[in-house]
């Protein structure tokens, strides 16, 4: 294999007298450059579209969150608040209340999903997504909407010109009288503006708890859901044991990435489409490398047929080309990594490419991806540098 190396070496890095060759593993070497920093800038450019898009679910979402494994509601009594404070991993907890729910502006109506909170809601989380006006007040008929949600009923913040009231149907069971008797209201008013991501902007509205349960006829213990944030390195297995043992009927306990599993597997399954797509745009330019060793092949027929003569087998010989696919691989992959991490890394102290005038096209710059990249070339490469080294077996060194 030295000598296969010490000739493939001097084939690669030595000028033929035949320019077509020179040109082809000049063009060769620069379809593996621009394919593998193509590789890798997308997808560094494609994980920072998922960091930017999962950022805001960190803002709304809980590290894990309760919800009753039969009935709509859980029971929380005081008992079991004591409880939960005493397991060991919880930092912080709260109770919500979430339902669809109808909100009417003057004359427009929209179907929203109505979150009642109650005073232990975080305040980072408070801090992260309210971005005019002020928090709820816990014993105020008061909302905080998202910004879609505002514009499209057309209702301002503190705006005492417009009558906000949210519907909800009564529970129970029989024949509706009149549809006024079916539905309870609450008017409100709308004393802060938040922003999430686009769906929830204009789909969620934040009030109180007690406003809430009394909207949708609840009891004072009764709530929808319980949001947990975590210490460091909680342990799950304890966590979910400890719960179960508070709520005696049962709980499903789902962490963030669980509450947002239709999220991630989007985000996953473009990930591996857009991986697949420049996957193949590699293999095309790897066909380069192909022509260039089958032309090196026929161009050093005479000097193949000396090295045979003076001891060097057929396999031996093989390998010099086989080599030399691997050799123009790896140098061609390692410098399109250099120029990918080049280009990355101007993105992200300079700002290149901007989104909108004040947002930059977010990257995120990851060893996995240097390795994915790499990997993927190094194989492509190999398997290219082997089908054109199998064509010296129709050559004949004999005369």
């Amino acid at each position: 294999m030295n000598f296969s190396l010490y000739i493939a070496k001097r084939y690669l890095f030595t000028k033929s007298k035949n320019k077509a060759i020179n040109y082809i593993t000049l063009v060769a070497g620069l379809g593996i450059i621009l394919g593998t920093a193509a590789l890798f800038i997308v997808l560094s450019g494609f994980d920072g579209l998922k960091a930017f898009s999962l950022e805001f679910t960190s803002f709304s979402d809980p590290d894990f969150k309760v919800f009753p494994q039969q009935s709509k509601t859980i029971s929380l009594s005081s008992v079991q608040r004591q409880k939960i404070n005493a397991i060991d991993g919880i930092a912080s907890f709260s109770g919500v209340v979430e339902d669809k729910v109808l909100l009417r502006c003057e004359d427009k109506y929209l179907a929203i999903d109505l979150k009642g909170v109650d005073v232990h809601y975080p305040q980072q989380t408070i801090d992260s997504i309210l971005t005019y006006g002020d928090w709820l007040a816990p014993d105020l008929p008061h909302i905080v909407a998202g910004w879609g949600v505002t514009n499209t009923l057309g209702f301002g913040v503190y705006d005492l010109t417009k009558t906000i009231r949210m519907y909800a149907p009564k529970p129970g069971t029989g024949q509706i009288s009149s549809v006024k008797s079916a539905f309870k209201s609450l008017k409100v008013a709308n004393v802060g503006v938040f922003q999430i991501n686009e769906s929830i902007n204009g789909s969620r509205v934040y009030t109180s708890i007690k406003n809430a349960q009394y909207l949708l006829g609840l009891e004072e213990n009764q709530i929808s859901a319980l949001e947990i944030l975590t210490s460091p390195n909680a342990d799950l297995d304890h966590l979910k044991s400890e719960l179960n043992k508070v709520f005696e009927d049962g709980i499903i306990l789902k962490s963030r990435v669980q509450l947002n599993d239709a999220l991630y597997k989007m985000l996953n399954t473009e990930h591996i489409a857009v991986y697949l797509i420049f996957t193949l745009i590699l293999m095309i330019a790897l066909f380069n490398i192909v022509g260039s060793i089958i032309m090196m092949i026929l161009h050093k027929k005479d000097n193949l047929k000396t090295l045979y003569s003076i001891g060097a087998n057929k396999k031996e010989i093989q390998n010099i080309f086989f080599m030399q696919g691997v050799l123009l691989t790896v140098i061609g992959g390692l410098t399109g990594l250099i120029l990918g991490a080049i280009v990355i890394a101007l993105q992200l102290y300079f700002d290149l490419v901007m989104i909108s005038p004040t947002l930059p096209y977010p990257v995120v710059l990851k060893g996995s991806n240097f390795v994915i990249a790499f990997a993927t070339i190094f194989v492509l490469g190999i398997i290219a540098a082997r089908m054109a080294s199998w064509n010296l077996k129709k050559l004949e060194f004999t005369d």
